[in-house]
């Protein structure tokens, strides 16, 4: 696939993202999900390795192609590694699956309400390597706790300063301002954050396009006018801590939008399993999380 190529399959695809970017806070407790508790490395390279050989597994998987999985979101270290002696995103482009790169180096501590995405000084040489592997777009996530405007507001404008920078280099970005789906303002945060990211997608230049990755809304529907602006290539959806039955569900609620899954995606896969056990868990997840993706319930959507 050339970048025109991925282009067209983002914009009208069927199917969904994968997420397989876990980083190091969270990789011990993917593992551990994975069935391989903390004591199964000494170092964290070991750790990496086990985290990889899960991914390439996945990967490997014949359940595993873009005809449901249009889009994989790798980890730097999942990137700069192989897949049955290929490289990462050359061997999900072989399967027709368009890779994506997480960039952000984590969280700030909690001001406002929100928590903002630390420093990447190093960004730009990451890019320029990521496009060198053939990767077509970037993933970057902020978190937000609580109906804080000013904070909603700041996430907000560091995503699109961070997704410009991205674009000046030819990719694609994701730009994931996460609501906590735990919060107790959770429906107040999305009409906030809706309201901010229309104001920053206006502010664009015509012609350009980025994507979006959104929690899924209290209200369906609530993200429709994000889901037709021209400005906005897809819409996809993290699961946020549901299980992947009530995922799919809330999905399924949302019109054109599409899921970029996690947990919901791994939660049955174990170490343990069998090539045959495991290719059939895959795919029984990958068919519940594609029918969540373009199988949509009707329901009424916000005014």
């Amino acid at each position: 696939m050339q970048f025109s190529d991925m282009r067209a399959k983002m914009a009208g695809g069927n199917g969904f993202i994968a997420a397989l970017d876990q980083s190091g806070g969270s990789t011990p407790k993917a593992l551990k999900g994975y069935g391989i508790e903390e004591g199964a490395w000494s170092t964290e390279e070991e750790m990496f390795g086990l985290i990889h050989q899960m991914r390439a597994r996945i990967i490997a998987s014949p359940a595993f192609n873009g005809d449901k999985v249009i889009g994989a979101i790798l980890f730097e270290r999942t990137m700069d590694g192989e897949v049955n002696g290929v490289s990462t995103p050359q061997a999900l482009i072989a399967k027709g699956v368009v890779p994506f790169i997480k960039i952000d180096k984590g969280l700030e501590d909690e001001a406002n309400g929100v928590q903002l995405m630390k420093p990447m000084p190093t960004l730009d040489a990451l890019l320029e390597r990521s496009k060198a592997l053939g990767v077509y777009g970037t993933k970057e996530r902020s978190v937000i706790n609580s109906a804080n405007a000013e904070g909603i507001a700041a996430v907000v404008r560091q995503q699109f300063e961070i997704g410009k920078q991205v674009l000046s280099h030819g990719m694609m970005p994701i730009i994931e301002p996460e609501v906590n789906i735990k919060s107790e303002t959770r429906a107040e945060s999305d009409k906030l954050l809706l309201a901010e990211i229309l104001k920053n997608l206006d502010a664009l230049e015509d012609g350009v396009q980025v994507m979006l990755k959104l929690s899924l809304p209290v209200v369906p529907g609530t993200f429709d006018a994000l889901v037709s602006h021209p400005k906005v290539l897809r819409v996809v959806a993290l699961s946020g801590g549901y299980k992947r039955p009530e995922a799919c569900a809330e999905l399924a609620k949302n019109k054109g939008i599409i899921a970029s899954f996690s947990r919901a995606l791994l939660e049955d896969l174990r170490s343990q399993m069998s090539d045959a056990e495991f290719d059939a868990a895959l795919a029984d997840a990958i068919d519940a999380i594609y029918k969540g993706s373009t199988e949509k319930t009707g329901a009424a959507t916000a005014a």
